[in-house]
């Protein structure tokens, strides 16, 4: 039973010629000629697909580009001791590198369009995930070429692994003088060499691969453990990046729900929140659109946060509209959307509108019921300005009659009104006649 489980999943079944692999390997390194001009439009592909945030255009970059050759022939040089072919490789993948830089740095420094958009962000920020994917699309590559029958699965490898849109992010970085930038993407571009090399090493180990200038099991010590500092060198970066990166998910997701309970669900229309985790301490913009808080309740939300779980963390709210307004339309710009000025204008005259907007869609139906004599009922409110600096808010009731009412009859609808509405300032109006 257990011949049949090893029978079944082994890996010398459909096995190419050795020889012809490692031919196929040592012809795939060099980069001259064709292979440097498809390497340049690749590049140049894939850094129109980040300038315009077209993944389709990325991926078609990908599955052109050369750059696994000499990746690969990497991988199969330290697992068969072969340092002419690693000295080789390394050389060809540092030209690949230094040209792919420089022709994605120099149309990016051409190209009218500098905007960050989100396929250039996803390659500045590497972490365990990217490791793992480096690593088992390089498994399913080297496996893939050590086959008779080569099948599909290097497209989808050249796609995983996606060499491509990093390097050229990095180029990005140089032309724009981001820094940042270059230093996450040609990391993640790094790590994505190093653990298909190592797959590739891995493979031709198991695989067992004839030796080449072979000097003794000293010598393979000392190439292993070489190999295990490289890979605690790259993985352990990695792993601190996506550790931070759940943090930062951990706390997105808790302000979230956080504004949900305490706004969303009790009827605040927030209409700005902005979020930074890097700060120190971190902090929580809002806005809404018509609730002013006064200093008690910002220190109790404060606090209610801080409960959450949420240390380090100031909540501000936004209550200047001027202020609100320029953080709006800062955002937007920031995610390249356009919103012009009359957008901003529609909002605060919505805003203004509310002012007098009566929420009592029962209180017709009602006054129709008990007061048959009254028709074509309308409701509203109006500022009332008394002897002093403030303002107060009346109801207005506007109606028509058959008759005119005894101003008995009117102060009876006016106490039910007033008990009604909550309000103790209403005012009755038939037709033109005002009171």
């Amino acid at each position: 039973m257990i011949n049949r489980i090893v029978d079944f999943i082994n890996l010398h079944k459909g096995e190419e010629e050795k020889s012809k692999v490692l031919e196929n390997v040592f012809n795939n390194i060099s980069f001259r000629g064709s292979n440097l001009w498809i390497l340049a439009c690749a590049i140049i592909i894939a850094s129109i697909g980040l300038n315009v945030n077209s993944t389709a255009v990325i991926i078609g970059a990908m599955l052109i580009s050369p750059l696994m050759g000499p990746i690969v022939g990497a991988g199969f040089a330290l697992g068969t001791y072969d340092f002419s072919l690693l000295k080789k490789s390394m050389k060809n993948l540092l030209i690949a590198t230094v040209v792919s830089l420089m022709v994605s740095a120099i149309y990016f420094y051409l190209s009218p369009f500098k905007d960050v958009q989100s396929e250039l962000l996803a390659r500045t920020a590497p972490n365990i995930y990217d490791v793992l994917i480096a690593f088992f699309g390089g498994l399913v590559g080297v496996i893939a070429i050590t086959r008779v029958e080569k099948g599909n699965p290097i497209p989808g490898v050249a796609i995983a692994t996606a060499l491509m849109p990093p390097l050229c992010t990095a180029g990005y970085g140089l032309a724009t003088f981001n820094f940042s930038y270059f230093a996450g993407a040609f990391y993640l571009y790094t790590i994505n060499c190093f653990f298909i090399c190592i797959a590739t090493f891995f493979v031709v180990k198991y695989l067992k691969y004839p030796a080449t200038n072979f000097k003794g099991k000293r010598y393979e010590k000392q190439i292993r453990l070489g190999i295990t500092t490289l890979v605690m060198i790259m993985i352990i970066p990695s792993f601190y990046l996506a550790y931070n990166l759940f943090n930062e998910k951990k706390f997105t997701n808790t302000v979230e729900d956080f504004i949900n309970t305490e706004f969303s669900s009790r009827g605040f229309t927030v209409i700005f929140k902005k979020l930074n985790y890097n700060s120190s301490p971190r902090t929580v913009d809002i806005a809404f659109l018509n609730k002013k808080l006064n200093k008690d309740e910002i220190a109790m939300y404060n606090r209610l946060l801080d409960e959450k779980g949420i240390h380090n963390t100031v909540l501000t709210f936004r209550q200047n509209e001027e202020d609100i307004k320029s953080e709006i339309l800062s955002e937007i710009n920031k995610q390249n959307t356009s919103v012009s000025e009359k957008d901003i204008t529609i909002s605060d005259l919505r805003q203004e509108l509310d002012k007098y907007k009566v929420s009592e869609p029962n209180l017709v139906k009602e006054m129709n019921i008990l007061f048959p004599d009254f028709k074509n009922i309308k409701l509203g409110k109006i500022e009332k300005y008394p002897n002093t600096d403030s303002t107060k808010v009346q109801f207005l009731v506007l109606y028509n009659a058959d008759k005119k009412l005894k101003n008995g009859d009117k102060e009876k609808i006016k106490q039910w009104l007033k008990e009604r509405l909550s309000n103790q300032q209403v005012l009755l109006v038939q037709d033109e006649e005002m009171e």
